[in-house]
């Protein structure tokens, strides 16, 4: 199981929270997402035999925002 950290740029309510986690939590691999509206970034655990982590970024972008290295 990894752990990945990516900060989010452009959340500013709990319904882009939300777009975000649904997002991500449908990825393979992804076993939980935790989305921070005050911190600006998720917390990822995820099978790394499942999951890309460019799969993160892309679902991010995907649900309207920019993630940040």
């Amino acid at each position: 199981m990894q752990t990945e950290v990516i900060r989010v740029d452009g959340m500013n309510c709990m319904g882009c929270v939300n777009k975000v986690k649904t997002g991500l939590e449908s990825i393979a691999g992804v076993k939980r997402a935790d989305v921070s509206l005050e911190q600006k970034q998720v917390i990822l655990q995820y099978d790394e035999s499942e999951a890309d982590p460019q799969q993160f970024r892309l679902a991010i972008r995907n649900a309207g925002f920019e993630s940040i290295s």
